[in-house]
Protein backbone atom coordinates (compact mmCIF):
# COMPACT_ATOMS: atom_id res chain seq x y z
CA UNK A 1 0.00 0.00 0.00
CA UNK A 2 1.07 3.17 -0.72
CA UNK A 3 -0.33 4.53 2.19
CA UNK A 4 -1.96 3.42 5.53
CA UNK A 5 -3.51 4.37 8.42
CA UNK A 6 -4.34 4.31 11.96
CA UNK A 7 -7.45 2.40 12.88
CA UNK A 8 -8.85 2.40 16.01
CA UNK A 9 -12.08 -0.26 16.94
CA UNK A 10 -13.23 0.50 20.55
CA UNK A 11 -16.06 0.92 23.18
CA UNK A 12 -17.92 -1.45 25.43
CA UNK A 13 -19.80 -3.39 22.96
CA UNK A 14 -18.71 -6.66 21.04
CA UNK A 15 -17.01 -6.93 17.95
CA UNK A 16 -13.71 -5.42 18.47
CA UNK A 17 -11.31 -7.90 17.61
CA UNK A 18 -14.44 -9.68 15.24
CA UNK A 19 -14.03 -6.73 12.81
CA UNK A 20 -10.43 -6.96 13.01
CA UNK A 21 -10.25 -10.35 11.89
CA UNK A 22 -12.67 -9.13 9.49
CA UNK A 23 -10.82 -6.60 8.30
CA UNK A 24 -7.83 -9.27 7.94
CA UNK A 25 -9.60 -11.83 6.21
CA UNK A 26 -10.83 -9.28 3.27
CA UNK A 27 -7.19 -7.91 3.41
CA UNK A 28 -5.31 -12.08 3.02
CA UNK A 29 -8.41 -12.25 -0.04
CA UNK A 30 -6.60 -9.71 -1.92
CA UNK A 31 -3.12 -11.26 -1.30
CA UNK A 32 -2.17 -8.33 1.66
CA UNK A 33 -0.16 -9.53 4.33
CA UNK A 34 -1.36 -9.13 7.87
CA UNK A 35 -0.11 -10.64 11.34
CA UNK A 36 -2.57 -9.97 13.93
CA UNK A 37 -0.94 -10.09 17.74
CA UNK A 38 -3.43 -10.42 20.29
CA UNK A 39 -2.93 -9.25 23.99
CA UNK A 40 -3.54 -11.06 27.35
CA UNK A 41 -5.82 -13.96 25.74
CA UNK A 42 -4.62 -17.25 26.52
CA UNK A 43 -7.84 -19.86 25.83
CA UNK A 44 -7.99 -21.20 22.58
CA UNK A 45 -10.52 -19.52 19.71
CA UNK A 46 -11.87 -20.43 16.81
CA UNK A 47 -9.15 -17.97 14.75
CA UNK A 48 -6.59 -19.47 15.38
CA UNK A 49 -7.71 -22.49 13.35
CA UNK A 50 -9.40 -19.97 10.88
CA UNK A 51 -6.70 -18.22 10.16
CA UNK A 52 -3.83 -21.43 9.64
CA UNK A 53 -6.28 -22.42 6.53
CA UNK A 54 -5.03 -18.16 5.41
CA UNK A 55 -1.55 -18.66 5.74
CA UNK A 56 0.48 -17.03 5.03
CA UNK A 57 -0.96 -14.15 3.94
CA UNK A 58 -2.60 -13.62 7.81
CA UNK A 59 -0.83 -15.13 10.87
CA UNK A 60 -2.20 -14.23 14.23
CA UNK A 61 0.35 -14.18 17.65
CA UNK A 62 0.08 -13.97 21.14
CA UNK A 63 1.59 -11.56 23.33
CA UNK A 64 1.33 -11.81 27.23
CA UNK A 65 -0.96 -14.99 26.86
CA UNK A 66 -2.77 -15.65 30.00
CA UNK A 67 -6.09 -17.32 31.12
CA UNK A 68 -6.80 -15.15 34.09
CA UNK A 69 -8.33 -11.69 33.39
CA UNK A 70 -6.41 -8.92 34.60
CA UNK A 71 -8.74 -7.89 37.56
CA UNK A 72 -8.14 -11.19 39.28
CA UNK A 73 -4.56 -11.15 39.41
CA UNK A 74 -2.26 -9.61 42.07
CA UNK A 75 -0.25 -7.13 42.11
CA UNK A 76 2.89 -9.20 41.27
CA UNK A 77 0.85 -11.49 38.52
CA UNK A 78 0.70 -7.83 36.89
CA UNK A 79 4.04 -6.53 37.22
CA UNK A 80 5.30 -10.33 35.61
CA UNK A 81 2.70 -9.80 32.46
CA UNK A 82 3.85 -5.90 32.09
CA UNK A 83 7.24 -7.26 32.37
CA UNK A 84 6.24 -9.99 29.49
CA UNK A 85 4.81 -7.71 26.79
CA UNK A 86 7.30 -5.00 27.31
CA UNK A 87 9.84 -8.03 26.07
CA UNK A 88 7.82 -8.77 23.35
CA UNK A 89 6.38 -5.47 22.04
CA UNK A 90 10.37 -5.49 20.56
CA UNK A 91 9.26 -7.80 18.13
CA UNK A 92 6.08 -5.28 17.07
CA UNK A 93 9.05 -2.88 16.25
CA UNK A 94 11.17 -5.37 14.49
CA UNK A 95 7.97 -6.24 12.36
CA UNK A 96 7.72 -2.63 11.45
CA UNK A 97 11.71 -2.07 10.87
CA UNK A 98 11.74 -5.14 8.52
CA UNK A 99 7.81 -3.97 6.95
CA UNK A 100 7.16 -7.70 7.47
CA UNK A 101 3.34 -7.18 6.74
CA UNK A 102 0.47 -4.61 4.94
CA UNK A 103 -1.17 -4.75 8.06
CA UNK A 104 -0.36 -4.58 11.92
CA UNK A 105 -3.49 -5.86 13.85
CA UNK A 106 -3.03 -4.97 17.92
CA UNK A 107 -5.44 -6.38 18.94
CA UNK A 108 -6.38 -5.58 23.05
CA UNK A 109 -3.48 -3.30 23.33
CA UNK A 110 -5.88 -0.41 24.01
CA UNK A 111 -7.16 -3.14 27.28
CA UNK A 112 -3.11 -3.27 28.09
CA UNK A 113 -3.03 0.62 28.48
CA UNK A 114 -6.52 0.34 30.83
CA UNK A 115 -5.21 -2.80 32.94
CA UNK A 116 -1.83 -0.76 33.26
CA UNK A 117 0.54 -3.04 31.48
CA UNK A 118 1.56 -0.48 29.00
CA UNK A 119 1.76 3.27 28.86
CA UNK A 120 0.05 5.38 26.56
CA UNK A 121 3.34 6.54 25.74
CA UNK A 122 4.50 3.09 24.77
CA UNK A 123 1.66 3.04 22.04
CA UNK A 124 2.34 6.20 21.14
CA UNK A 125 5.93 4.72 20.12
CA UNK A 126 4.42 2.24 18.33
CA UNK A 127 1.87 4.24 16.43
CA UNK A 128 4.78 6.39 15.52
CA UNK A 129 6.86 4.02 14.37
CA UNK A 130 4.76 2.50 11.79
CA UNK A 131 5.89 2.74 7.56
CA UNK A 132 3.99 5.01 6.03
CA UNK A 133 2.47 2.03 3.88
CA UNK A 134 1.55 0.06 6.83
CA UNK A 135 -2.06 0.20 7.89
CA UNK A 136 -1.94 -0.14 11.84
CA UNK A 137 -5.54 -1.54 13.79
CA UNK A 138 -5.82 -0.93 17.63
CA UNK A 139 -8.75 -2.24 19.59
CA UNK A 140 -10.11 -2.64 23.12
CA UNK A 141 -11.71 -0.38 25.85
CA UNK A 142 -10.79 2.71 27.11
CA UNK A 143 -9.49 4.77 24.45
CA UNK A 144 -6.94 7.48 25.16
CA UNK A 145 -7.72 10.88 24.09
CA UNK A 146 -3.43 10.68 23.03
CA UNK A 147 -4.33 7.95 21.23
CA UNK A 148 -7.22 9.43 19.36
CA UNK A 149 -6.12 12.25 18.49
CA UNK A 150 -3.56 10.53 16.10
CA UNK A 151 -6.10 7.94 14.59
CA UNK A 152 -7.35 8.18 11.24
CA UNK A 153 -10.35 6.42 12.13
CA UNK A 154 -12.37 5.26 15.14
CA UNK A 155 -14.87 3.41 15.57
CA UNK A 156 -16.85 2.72 18.56
CA UNK A 157 -18.77 -0.64 19.71
CA UNK A 158 -21.36 0.48 22.13
CA UNK A 159 -23.24 -2.28 24.03
CA UNK A 160 -27.02 -1.64 23.74
CA UNK A 161 -28.35 -5.18 24.96
CA UNK A 162 -25.82 -8.32 25.44
CA UNK A 163 -27.25 -11.98 26.50
CA UNK A 164 -23.75 -12.23 28.67
CA UNK A 165 -25.70 -9.63 31.09
CA UNK A 166 -28.30 -12.65 31.80
CA UNK A 167 -25.40 -15.29 32.61
CA UNK A 168 -25.06 -16.76 29.43
CA UNK A 169 -21.08 -18.10 29.20
CA UNK A 170 -19.39 -17.69 25.97
CA UNK A 171 -20.53 -20.17 23.58
CA UNK A 172 -17.94 -21.77 21.44
CA UNK A 173 -17.57 -20.55 17.58
CA UNK A 174 -19.58 -17.02 18.70
CA UNK A 175 -17.49 -15.98 21.38
CA UNK A 176 -14.44 -18.25 21.43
Amino acid sequence: MKKGYIQVYTGDGKGKTTAALGLGMRAAGHGLKVIMIQFMKGTHTGELESVKKLKPNFEIRRFGETSKFVFLMDEEEKLELSRVIHEQLKEIFEIMDDNNCDILILDEILGCIQAGLVSVNDVLKIMDARPEGMELVLTGRGLPEEVAERADLITEMNAVRHYMDTSVPARKGIEV
